[in-house]
């Protein structure tokens, strides 16, 4: 599964990557280095813009980077208390899940991330690893969104929700652990984000090409705490390294 990751990446530089706007309208978060759920996060997602009515444009779409809370909360929920639960989507059943299905089909994105963290079982502990590209671009990680609306006094506040989808790991990803991201290649961006494409049953498995090609780094047992968020978290470390283990979030199993 994905349960953290870093997203270091300014929302400029993320639009001139994905050839999309910046649409978070200064409220972008900072450089986090252990993004954790619940927290703000970047997306970027394509949609037909509307006009002051509120009606779409059928003819026309913008890709846009966008700011959104990460756990998904569907529409219907009551409150959001199961965000933090509801980080991953599994991709193998993302399109029948009540809670995910209207998302899959309307409602796409992709996560941009430097990379992502995940912990391999092992004696006593277990070992963080930060896979990446192992250069300065984006892992594309396929997601999904959805709006949930709050009552705040008289009005309605939107709050735009999200989720990763995860697969079972292939190639070298498996020594690691049993699930990971569905990171897409680029030439599956816009058939992803396309709004009018309401079956991307096609674009759900993973590619190998793509998942070999990236690095598993073992890093430090420090990002097992979210107090811990510097650049040095991302830093390659010899494995067995003697560290006092701090608590975790949670258990990724």
């Amino acid at each position: 599964m994905c349960g953290r990751y870093a997203s270091t990446k300014n929302p400029a530089l993320l639009a001139a990557e994905f050839d999309a706007v910046d649409g978070t309208e200064g409220d972008a978060p900072g450089a986090d280095y252990n993004v954790a759920p619940t927290k703000q996060v970047l997306a970027v997602v394509e949609r037909h813009p509307r006009d002051d009515d509120g009606n779409p444009d059928p003819d026309t779409t913008e890709r846009s980077v966008r700011v959104m809370r990460w756990g998904l909360v569907p529409h219907w929920a009551k409150d959001l208390s199961g965000a933090a639960k509801m980080i991953n989507a599994r991709a193998e059943s993302v399109l029948e899940k009540p809670a995910y299905r209207d998302s899959a089909a309307k409602r796409r994105c992709i996560v941009p991330a430097a990379g992502w963290y995940e912990w391999q079982p092992g004696e006593g502990r277990k070992q963080p690893y930060f896979i990446n590209p192992g250069d300065d671009s984006s892992i594309a990680m396929a997601g999904i969104w959805s709006v949930w609306w709050q009552q705040d006094g008289d009005e309605r506040k939107p709050i735009i929700t999200c989720a990763v989808l995860t697969t079972d790991a292939i190639g070298e990803m498996t020594s690691v652990h049993h699930r990971m991201p569905l990171v897409l290649p680029k030439d599956r961006w816009a058939a992803w984000l396309d709004p009018d494409n309401a079956d991307p049953k096609d674009l759900l498995a993973p590619d190998l090409d793509l998942v070999d090609a990236l690095e598993l780094r073992p890093v430090s047992m420090k990002v097992n705490s979210i107090k811990n968020n510097d650049p040095s978290l991302m830093a390659a470390v010899a494995l067995g390294e003697s560290e006092k283990p701090e608590p975790t979030l949670f258990e990724l199993t």
